[in-house]
């Protein structure tokens, strides 16, 4: 992911915990806010809860190629963060795919046809 598109001041995470607007799956959180720039800015929150440093990189791995390709999918304008859960470490990349297009889906996020 390109550094422009990073989310990594604590002050962002800060303000997306405050007044972000959440949506939950089993595997995922996703928090969002508008962050009045012409791109989207992307978190991770990986705990240890979830497993050792390996499965924990492997987690951030994977959610960083799904947003790398549904980038130019999505709208513009947005600080997103995503919160891996526990039940995340062993899933397959399909199922972690699905879970990442549905709470973008369910938060409206994503571009419809005619925008593309």
């Amino acid at each position: 992911m390109q550094r422009p598109l990073r989310l990594r001041s604590s002050a962002d995470f800060a303000r997306l915990r405050e007044s972000g607007r959440v949506w939950r799956h089993p595997l995922l959180t996703l928090s969002a806010i508008p962050n009045g720039l012409p791109h989207n800015r992307y978190g991770y929150i990986i705990s240890k809860r979830v497993g050792n440093a390996v499965i924990r990189n492997r987690t951030r791995r994977r959610l960083r190629e799904l947003m790398r390709a549904l980038h130019p999918r999505l709208q513009v304008g947005y600080d997103l963060v995503w919160i891996a859960r526990n039940e995340i470490a062993d899933k397959p990349y399909n199922l972690i795919s699905d879970a990442v297009e549905d709470l973008l889906r369910r938060a409206r996020l994503v571009k419809s046809e005619s925008e593309l």
